[in-house]
């Protein structure tokens, strides 16, 4: 697997867009994204409990299932870490074993609520949240497995709360900040305080709604962009339309066969069928 920390040096951001699954991993992978995002947000969304009544067994799971079809780095969204320093220890384990390059931790109320994902935060104190990461760097196995401190002080408080949350946390051992700004001079004003390595969580369609370009972002010590919700969006929107119209006489006529053909051939590539057709040639099926 590539080494994350690593590309963290290079002279721009590392995009990772959001994926829920071995399907979407590869899609990423062939559309050329050097990593990728195991979102809490959208994983909670697809399963239509939300992201505070998800466990860590069933994210680990999902993180080895994308990881059985893919090499490239796999961030994860940890929630809160599932609970209080002791907890972190299995945290943790978990995420290594199951191959993340990376693990998110945020600085929120365990059980988390229905309410974060309209904007109301109910944060810890600073002092647990700190012995969190302390925890986690203490127990971590391998020294590339990077560990992500988020504060959503800026819009749960106030600016100077989540900065200074956030260097707390660097100071407790977190290898990159991730903090939220709502707009570009935000932005500006946490890379020129904080400096990298930086983590930003782009709105849907990524930096587009931020305005600022990966040039910029890099200057200000952005070292890795995602994109949490983008891809769930867009498939969302487009398999409401297709039940939509199978709905009506069930029959989509939009798309002539031929054109179903053509995309039933581009998911055979996407997930490598002449490949696993190619083995059976050689084995089971030489006869034919």
């Amino acid at each position: 697997m590539p080494d994350l920390r690593a590309m963290l040096a290079g002279d721009a951001p590392v995009c990772a867009p959001l994926v829920l699954n071995p399907l979407m991993a590869k899609m990423a992978e062939q559309a050329g994204f050097e990593a990728l995002y195991l979102g809490g947000g959208a994983t909670g969304y697809a399963k239509v409990h939300l992201e505070a009544n998800l466990t860590l067994t069933e994210m680990a799971q999902a993180g080895l299932e994308i990881r059985s079809v893919t090499d490239l780095p796999l961030i994860l969204d940890a929630a809160a870490g599932w609970g209080d320093p002791m907890h972190i220890h299995r945290t943790m384990g978990m995420a290594e074993a199951a191959g993340f390059a990376a693990i998110e931790i945020e600085d929120q109320i365990l059980p988390k609520r229905a309410h974060h994902h309209v904007g109301l935060e109910h944060m810890v104190p600073l002092e647990l949240m700190a012995a969190k990461i302390r925890e986690a760097v203490a127990v971590r196995r391998d020294p590339a497995t990077l560990i992500v401190a988020r504060t959503n002080g800026v819009r749960a408080s106030n600016m100077d709360d989540a900065l200074r949350r956030a260097e707390a946390y660097r100071e407790a051992g977190a290898d990159a900040l991730l903090l939220s700004p709502r707009n570009a001079e935000e932005a500006r004003h946490i890379g020129e305080r904080l400096g990298p390595p930086l983590m930003h969580l782009c709105r849907p369609g990524g930096l587009a709604a931020l305005g600022l370009s990966l040039a910029e972002m890099h200057a200000l010590g952005y070292r890795i962009l995602v994109d949490p919700s983008a891809p769930l969006l867009a498939a969302y929107e487009a398999m409401r339309a297709v039940y939509a119209e199978l709905a009506d006489g069930f029959a989509v006529r939009s798309r002539p066969p031929a054109g179903w053909e053509a995309l039933q051939h581009a998911l055979h590539e996407t997930i490598g069928l002449d490949r696993l057709l190619e083995v059976e040639r050689r084995t089971v099926e030489t006869g034919r």
